[in-house]
């Protein structure tokens, strides 16, 4: 074939596919459905919007909300699109619908991708889904897909009964991690939405947030591996190396796992109690499937393994009750009347906000004939001991000193008396 029958058989071929009545007609409907969808978009967007910022407490559905929200556009036009490939597929010729077909195809692609970009956190695991996405749908547009697939599929080795291709094991993994990505991110949903609830107990929202998300996890995974063609009964092969391995290298997770179900049953700790394990006093924050979170008045946030929690004596200060008695021990000089110190302490004490009054009245109470003071104790009652034990300690010895001044009576201090058996003489210099 010379040239010049090449360029007429170009030219004829450019003539029947972008000269057709058909591809003007299928490029009016692609305009014509960007220009209503858009202008559709547009009215709809402002009223999702303000029912999406109704929504408080849950920043995942808030996310995936947003994002489709933003390209309402697009997603009006895939069923646009859809319709009308449709309507031409019935009505007209199939080779005259290469056009919408191929606009639904890019439209698609665009849409599916810009939305998982913008609700996937990672920007890197963002562009890597970017990327790949795009180079899919480009062999998928040009025809290439199923020759890129049969050539996957042909790179494989025989396990016994069991052929392992390339292309399996690429299914495996995609399909494996956007399930288990899917069930994270619709357990988080739910996990915000069981948090609200006002019948549970806060250890129950825990408990059921963590087997809600366990389930969705394992079962995204059953279906990942069903759906690229492994059949789940060969998995019973690999159990017993699996109890080995939990038996040796996994004890310590499994423990600490099994202690964070035990923990959330029996409701012993929960988040926003006051706790004290060993040297570690602060407020259980969040309970995890391995470690409890505790932050500590000073902004460290320690991480506990659950297993601490059950094998070591832990005091749960808020468990019953959030009322916790506090004592202080001061003296007074041998001068002052007891009944008075006692009877100052007592409304020293009761004035200041965080001693609970109301719920039981301080008391002062005489100890004993200290080496150069009267001792006493003075016993209070607070309820918020999250907000710190010193501090509500510091602030009564300090409204105590205020008063004992104002009322003449005296602190003491430690005296010595020297008696020297042999007499000195003392000389001025």
């Amino acid at each position: 074939m010379d040239f010049a029958t090449a360029l007429d058989a170009a030219a004829s071929w450019l003539q029947t596919v972008f000269l057709n009545e058909w591809t003007y007609y299928q490029l009016a409907v692609i305009v014509a459905g960007y220009l209503v969808c858009g202008a559709l978009a547009k009215r709809i967007e402002p009223r999702v919007e303000a029912r999406a910022r109704l929504i408080k407490g849950n920043p995942d559905l808030l996310r995936v909300i947003i994002a489709f929200m933003r390209r309402l556009r697009w997603l009006f036009l895939i069923v646009w699109l859809w319709i009308a490939d449709g309507m031409i597929l019935r009505f007209g010729w199939p080779s005259y619908r290469w056009l919408v077909a191929t606009a639904l195809t890019l439209t698609a692609a665009w849409f599916v991708i810009s939305v998982l970009t913008r609700i996937i956190r990672n920007q890197m695991l963002a562009r890597v889904t970017a990327v790949v996405g795009w180079i899919y749908f480009a062999l998928y547009a040009v025809g290439l897909d199923r020759v890129i697939l049969t050539t996957l599929d042909g790179v494989a080795i025989n396990l016994g009964a069991v052929r392992l291709s390339l292309l399996l094991v690429l299914k495996a993994i995609v399909l494996s991690a956007a399930l288990i990505w899917l069930a994270v991110l619709i357990g988080n949903v739910s996990s915000h939405w069981i948090q609200r609830s006002a019948d549970l107990t806060p250890s129950f929202k825990v408990l059921i947030s963590k087997l809600v998300k366990i389930a969705l996890i394992g079962f995204a995974g059953a279906i990942a591996l069903s759906a690229t063609g492994i059949d789940l009964t060969a998995l019973t092969v690999f159990s017993g190396a699996v109890g080995v391995g939990i038996g040796f290298g996994l004890q310590k997770v499994v423990s600490n796992f099994i202690s964070g179900i035990i923990i959330l049953l029996d409701k012993s700790i929960k988040p926003g109690d006051t706790i004290t394990l060993g040297d570690t006093f602060g407020s259980v924050r969040d309970l995890r499937s391995r470690f409890v979170s505790v932050i500590t008045r000073d902004g460290k946030e320690y991480l506990i393994p659950n297993e601490d929690f059950i094998s070591q004596q832990v005091v749960n200060w808020s468990f019953s009750s959030d009322f916790v008695r506090i004592e202080v021990d001061f003296g007074t000089s041998y001068d002052s009347d007891p009944h008075e110190v006692a009877r100052i302490a007592i409304e020293t004490a009761a004035s200041l906000p965080r001693v609970a009054s109301s719920y039981a009245q301080p008391v002062c109470w005489m100890t004993g004939f200290g080496a150069s003071s009267l001792d006493f104790k003075l016993r209070f009652w607070i309820s918020d001991p999250s907000n710190g034990l010193t501090n509500i300690r510091g602030q009564v010895l300090m409204a105590l000193w205020d008063a004992f001044k104002a009322a003449g009576i005296s602190i003491p201090f430690p005296h010595r008396e020297i008696i020297m058996k042999t007499p000195v003489e003392v000389t001025r210099v």
